[in-house]
């Protein structure tokens, strides 16, 4: 039979027992039909890319399923009416891989993030137009040295 990966994302207001509870349907309607769940793994409640019928989260679960393609159909219509799932989508492969997908294992990775020195200074700290004193402007300055000027020549007084 062919081997087939379905991701479907569920409301983020169900619980994760109830997203379980929509895998084992899958799994209970592929055993009547002679098929098998390869692989299950629940990705956790994740950041949608965009809202979806106006939800930001979603339960994400990935299956990996041996079924012929009159059962994969079915299932894909029973999702579609599930009131909870928000997307489905089904791909044929070559090979289901038993090991960790690449969501999980990245999930549990802890990387090693290298020192990048300390932290710069806020943007008018940062010596670009940093914090000047009234007297500071260019004006003041320039009418500052003039009359400095004038005192040294002996103008002023």
């Amino acid at each position: 039979m062919p081997l087939y990966e379905t991701v479907f994302i569920a409301r983020n207001d169900v619980s994760q027992q109830q997203v379980e509870a929509v895998a084992d349907g899958i799994a209970a309607l592929l055993e009547t039909d002679g098929g098998a769940v390869r692989k299950r793994e629940y990705w956790g409640l994740r950041s949608l890319a965009y809202r979806i019928k106006k939800n930001r989260k979603g339960h994400y679960m990935l299956l990996g399923l041996d079924a012929k393609p009159e059962t994969i159909k079915e299932i894909e219509r029973q999702l579609s009416l599930n009131e909870d799932v928000m997307r489905v989508l089904t791909l044929r492969v070559e090979e289901i891989d038993e090991a960790p997908s690449v969501i999980l294992s990245r999930k549990g990775d802890d990387r090693e993030r290298g020192f990048r020195g300390p932290k710069p200074a806020g943007r008018f700290e940062s010596g670009r137009g940093g914090r000047r004193g009234y007297d500071d402007r260019e004006e003041f300055r320039a009418r500052n040295e003039r009359e400095d000027s004038r005192d040294i020549d002996g103008e002023a007084e």
